[in-house]
């Protein structure tokens, strides 16, 4: 029942017009809905695009600008010798095993795009609060002590009654010559990238009409603390019915788990997903936002650090197609593991 309790109480706060903020779990089990008024700084830091309650950071200007890169700047300059961060990656020889038992269940019929993850042991210097402050994404948050996440894929977006989605797959080393050409031409990753933008014009025709693609492929440049990324995204537009507010919560719900980190088809996947994983996601992979009283913006919670027993774990992870070669897979999920801060001398 607390599934209809969530997506009640949205949809009370949706008609009453209340600005919002919404963090529900992978599985829709757990959610924090709370109106803006009452949310406490203290406890829960965001800054997502233009809209944050962290009087210390200055949200972006623009949307194009956060595109571009051109994240907050600190009146201080960062040398890579002031931060520690280093990963401990489970063995190559575990993640085999579970990428093996998605790659079974793909030549079996029963999946054919799952995205599987694992959590990797990180330590570092910084405290959760000092990764929030310092990292440079579209979306961040940090949740009391349990976690941090700074992401750089949106989930929905309702603007005007329209409902936009923008799923992303597919990522390089944009330092690699050429970098762009062999994202773009990956037979594998444009293969995984059409399916999950396939999936997600499915879900959207469920809720809107006149769904369709109006950006394919686009990339977007990611600078980290030791490389930088290119990572691919599409656009997918609906338009919704007039009375959305007071759907706000059905509407979020029949949407979730998202498709870019579960796959294809999404019911049959998951089941794979919690076979294969060995660890439980909880808020990771789950979704936060806000809706303003007019308009909707919400992200996937990737790029994902959570704290247990006074141990960081970075959570990671990739999607598989019959096409995936698991040393390439195992070695996207390390680059992965990442803090998107700028430094002296990075480019």
């Amino acid at each position: 029942m607390k599934r209809d309790n969530y997506i009640n109480k949205m949809n009370e706060l949706g008609l009453g017009a209340v600005p919002f903020l919404f963090i529900i779990d992978y599985e829709g089990k757990n959610a924090i809905i709370e109106p803006l008024d009452n949310i406490d700084s203290e406890l829960i830091k965001y800054n997502f695009c233009v809209k944050s309650n962290d009087i210390a950071i200055s949200p972006l200007e623009s949307e194009e600008a956060r595109r571009k890169g051109e994240g907050h700047q600190f009146d201080f300059e960062l040398n890579s010798s002031m931060i520690l961060f280093n990963k401990f990656p489970l063995p190559y020889d575990d993640y085999k095993k579970s990428f093996d038992i998605v790659m079974n269940n793909i030549y079996d019929g029963n999946s054919y795009l799952c995205n599987l993850t694992a959590k990797t042991p990180i330590e570092t210097n910084l405290s959760l609060n000092d990764i929030y402050r310092l990292s440079n994404a579209r979306y961040k948050m940090k949740y009391k002590d349990d976690f941090v996440f700074f992401s750089p894929e949106t989930f929905v977006k309702i603007i005007d009654g329209h409902i936009y989605s923008y799923p992303m797959k597919g990522t390089i080393d944009a330092d690699i010559p050429n970098a762009e050409e062999i994202l773009l031409n990956d037979d594998k990753e444009k293969a995984e990238h059409i399916t999950i933008v396939d999936l997600i014009r499915n879900d959207l025709s469920i809720l809107s009409k006149n769904v369709e693609v109006t950006k394919f492929r686009y990339i977007d440049k990611i600078k980290t603390n030791d490389k930088n990324l290119l990572q691919v995204s599409s656009e997918i537009k609906g338009i919704l019915p007039n009375d959305y507010k007071n759907k706000i919560g059905e509407i979020i719900f029949s949407l979730l788990p998202a498709g870019s980190i579960t796959g294809a088809p999404k019911k049959k996947t998951v089941e794979i997903i919690k076979q294969a994983e060995n660890y439980e996601r909880n808020f990771y992979t789950g979704i936060a936002g806000i809706f303003d009283g007019e308009n909707l913006d919400s992200c996937v919670m990737i790029r994902f650090i959570e704290q247990e027993e006074e141990k960081l774990y970075f959570k990671s992870g990739g999607g598989i197609t019959y096409q995936s070669n698991p040393e390439a897979e195992y070695k996207e999920l390390i680059d992965k593991v990442y803090l998107p801060i700028y430094q002296k001398g990075k480019k």
